[in-house]
C-alpha cells in the first residue's frame, strides 16, 4: 500500500472516530435513562423490567419520553448561560484594566463576583449536608432531586463567580505561562465542571425515574386502552385478583384446554412472554406472567366499535 494511501486511511479512520464515539455516547446515555424509566414504570405493576428481556433498542426507544423535559430545560439553561456570559465579558471590559474605567460599573462586577461565590458555597454547603445526611433523609421523597439541584447550582454559582474574578485580574501585558496559579485554577475548574455533570445527570436519572412511575400510573388509570386478552388454559390458574372472569370450558373429545379466563388485558410481551393486568387498577392486583407455548390459548378481542 502506497504512503498515499495509508494516509488516506489514517485519516478516514480519524473521521470516523470523532463521529463514532460522542454516537456511542449519545446511544448510551439513551439506553440508560430509558432503562431507568422502564424499571420504574414496570416496577409499578410488580415487574423486574430485567425478566421482560427488552433490548438495546428499546430501552433507546423508550427514552425521549422522560428526556423531553430535561433536554428542554438544559438547552434553554444553555441558552441563557451563553447570554449571561457574553453581558459578563461585556461587563468586565468596561470595569477593567486598558479602558475608560467607570468605578461605579467596577464595584458591581466585584459585588457580583463575591455574591456568586458566597451563595455559590452556601448552595453547595447544603448539598454535600444533604449528601453526609443520606441515611437520615433518604426516606425523603425529594431526596433526589433536591440534593443533586442543590450541588450543581452551587457549583455553577461558583464557576461563574470565579470566571469574573479571573477575568477582573487579567492583564494584558500578562501571560498566561508566566501565572502560577494557572494550573490550580485550571484544576479547580474542572473539578467544578465535573461536579457540575454528575449533578445533572444525577438529576436527569431522578426525572426519569419519576416520569416512568408517572406513565404507569397513568396507564393504571386507562387500562381499557390496552388489547383484550381472553386466555385459556389446560390447568387452573387460581388468580386473585378481583375482576378476572374465569370459567371452565365444556369437555368435548380431542379438548386440551379446560379453562378461560376474561377481563385480561396485554400490558407487554417481548421473548415470548405476555404480562397480564386485570381490566381494572386495584391495589390488590397482580400481574400474570404467560409463556406463548402449547400449554395456553390466546385470543386478542376487538374493541367492538363499529367502522366508518
Amino acid at each position: 500500500m502506497s504512503d498515499d494511501a495509508v494516509g488516506r486511511l489514517e485519516r478516514w479512520i480519524r473521521s470516523s472516530a470523532t463521529i463514532v464515539a460522542p454516537a456511542t455516547a449519545l446511544s448510551a446515555l439513551l439506553f440508560y435513562f430509558g432503562y431507568v424509566s422502564s424499571r420504574s414504570r414496570y416496577a409499578y405493576f410488580g415487574i423486574d423490567v430485567d425478566t421482560v428481556g427488552l433490548g438495546t433498542q428499546d430501552y433507546i426507544m423508550r427514552s425521549p419520553q422522560p428526556l423531553l423535559v430535561p433536554m428542554l430545560v438544559l438547552t434553554l439553561a444553555g441558552i441563557g448561560i451563553l447570554a449571561l456570559l457574553a453581558q459578563t465579558r461585556r461587563w468586565v471590559t468596561a470595569a477593567g484594566p486598558g479602558a475608560a474605567e467607570d468605578p461605579a460599573v467596577t464595584r458591581r462586577v466585584r459585588r457580583l463576583a463575591r455574591g456568586c461565590l458566597t451563595a455559590g458555597t452556601v448552595v453547595l454547603g447544603a448539598g454535600v449536608v444533604l449528601l453526609l445526611v443520606y441515611v437520615r433523609f433518604r426516606d425523603w421523597a425529594f431526596y433526589p432531586l433536591v440534593t443533586p439541584l442543590l450541588t450543581g447550582a452551587g457549583a455553577a454559582l461558583i464557576a461563574y463567580g470565579s470566571q469574573i474574578r479571573d477575568l477582573l485580574r487579567r492583564r494584558p501585558e500578562r501571560t498566561s505561562t508566566e501565572d502560577p496559579t494557572l494550573l490550580l485554577r485550571r484544576s479547580a475548574r474542572a473539578l467544578v465542571l465535573v461536579v457540575i455533570v454528575v449533578s445533572v445527570f444525577w438529576t436527569t436519572a431522578t426525572v426519569a425515574q419519576w416520569s416512568g412511575r408517572g406513565l404507569a400510573q397513568q396507564q393504571a388509570l386507562e387500562l381499557d386502552r390496552l388489547p383484550s386478552v381472553i386466555l385459556d388454559t389446560k390447568e387452573r390458574l387460581y388468580l386473585r385478583s378481583p375482576g378476572i372472569d374465569e370459567k371452565a370450558l365444556e369437555q368435548s373429545e380431542g379438548q386440551t384446554f379446560h379453562y378461560r379466563y376474561r377481563n385480561l388485558r396485554l400490558l407487554i410481551h417481548a421473548n415470548d412472554l405476555m404480562f397480564l393486568v386485570p381490566n381494572t387498577w386495584s391495589a390488590s392486583n397482580s400481574t400474570l406472567v404467560v409463556r406463548m407455548n402449547d400449554s395456553v390459548r390466546v385470543q386478542f378481542q376487538f374493541q367492538n366499535q363499529r367502522p366508518e
